[in-house]
């Protein structure tokens, strides 16, 4: 078996306030194979955001990553922890082996520079092509994502553009370099679902052609469900399931992923209510002790006030819990 393109192993982030330590992101591990999409999926204030930006490397104070490793392993066989490079090492990694769409997509692109000067810098900042080769790849990845007329739209300013057709240029850039992975942070997320739908499948088929790896972080589980090849979900900063993303979705075992799929309109029958996870999400300031989620699970027990362990269940998911939903549906 080929060697993972990522390979993320307790990874801890942590935001040092005058309120305390906040936990984004605590003991995170999993693994992304060359042309695999997974998807990181759970509420706001998860963590699943912040574990993108760790991978990148763009915390800035007052948070900091402070544990875990991060092993990236390019095409060419090369493997490269990400923790220990330098700045400018990190910069040339950046936009070349690892680029990331944002959900505003104006966060990549500069208001006041054409497209074309925007994306033949992006592929002479790592590469050294002349500009007529670079404005050539430039065209080719437009043409890729499915802008008509790519040789007019790289004359266009970005003002120039629908919403939509700024995301697939955004796309389009994080394409430039034939990355190795890339992460995508709820791009999609203001798009009408025409749109959404036609990037979603340009994206799956063009991780697929290149064998570039997707995280795509998400709330949303149709998108998911029609994307990705495996899902993780988080739940206050901690995975607490994941696996093949039909066994996830359909059978879920973690009573959030279970609370979560039946708050989902989208994965629900019409005309089902829509049932509803009681409380709120814990301060990650004050998190509570044991189980995370067990001040708002039907099933917790005493036993829930110590820290599940992350255990694999025969069908080879990942889960962090003490009472599985299935174990308590056939034990009622």
């Amino acid at each position: 078996m080929s060697q993972p393109t990522l390979v993320v192993e307790h990874l801890k982030t942590q935001f040092f306030t005058r309120a305390g330590v906040a936990k984004a992101v605590d003991d995170v591990s999993f693994s992304v194979n060359r042309g695999e999409i997974m998807g990181l999926v759970g509420e706001s204030g998860s963590g699943k955001s912040m574990t993108g930006y760790s991978i990148m490397g763009l915390i800035d104070a007052p948070g900091k990553v402070v544990d875990g490793r991060i092993a990236l392993t390019s095409r060419d066989g090369v493997t490269r922890d990400l923790r220990a490079l330098t700045p400018a090492q990190q910069r040339d990694v950046r936009g070349n082996r690892i680029a990331m769409i944002f959900q505003d997509p104006m966060m990549t692109l500069n208001p006041v520079l054409r497209i074309d000067t925007q994306m033949i810098e992006a592929v002479r900042a790592h590469d050294n092509v002349s500009k007529p080769a670079a404005r050539e790849r430039a065209r080719n990845a437009l043409a890729r994502v499915g802008i008509p007329s790519p040789d007019e739209r790289l004359t266009a300013y970005p003002h120039q553009f629908s919403g939509g057709m700024r995301q697939r240029v955004a796309i389009a850039i994080a394409l430039l370099n034939k990355p190795d992975l890339i992460i995508a942070d709820e791009p999609t997320t203001a798009l009408d679902v025409t749109i959404q739908g036609q990037i979603l499948y340009e994206m799956q088929t063009l991780c697929r052609e290149s064998g570039t790896a997707l995280i795509w972080i998400t709330h949303d589980l149709s998108v998911v469900a029609g994307l990705a090849d495996k899902v993780c979900v988080m739940y206050a900063g901690k995975i607490v399931e994941s696996g093949d993303v039909r066994q996830v979705l359909e059978h879920p075992e973690h009573p959030y992923t279970h609370g979560l799929i039946g708050s989902a309109p989208s994965r629900n029958p019409r005309g089902t209510p829509l049932r509803q996870i009681p409380g709120m999400t814990p301060s990650l300031l004050n998190l509570p002790g044991g189980c995370s989620f067990r001040e708002r699970c039907p099933y917790a027990t005493d036993i829930c006030k110590t820290e599940p362990p992350l255990g694999t269940s025969p069908d080879g998911r990942e889960l962090r819990c003490f009472h599985p939903v299935l174990a308590q549906q056939e034990a009622a």
